[in-house]
């Protein structure tokens, strides 16, 4: 489990340095320890947020994901990283998105690459 939120939290991290959208505050300093306590819990509601939320998000869109051949996964993915960026503004660790559409939908594509990357390094 712990090892999961560690990916999540790397592949967060890397799309926090890519996209300068993303703002992650304490982050200027990743060494501190409220950054890694901030990083840290955004991987854990990252993950939280997909292990809950996202399969019923999967079940009721199910035709649209297959009428776009799985392309509107995509925006399900993006709903699920805007999601974790409001629950961590609201639990006060101050990692979030700017407004638009656009910076979680790159993020997701980041943050994607990143977790297909570090699942590779650590192993399921």
């Amino acid at each position: 489990m712990f090892a999961r939120i560690l990916i999540n939290a790397i592949a967060i991290a890397v799309a926090t340095v890519v996209l300068k959208t993303l703002d992650l505050a304490y982050w200027y300093n990743p060494l501190s320890v409220r950054g890694i306590v901030t990083i840290l819990g955004v991987g854990a509601i990252f993950g939280i947020v997909n292990a809950v939320i996202k399969p019923l998000f999967k079940v009721l869109t199910g035709c649209v994901v297959l009428l776009t051949f799985g392309v509107f996964l995509l925006v399900i993915n993006a709903a699920m990283l805007w999601l974790t960026s409001w629950v961590s503004k609201e639990l006060g660790l101050d990692w979030g998105l700017y407004s638009g559409w656009q910076p979680p939908l790159i993020g997701t594509v980041i943050v994607s690459a990143a977790s297909f990357v570090a699942t590779k390094f650590v192993g399921k």
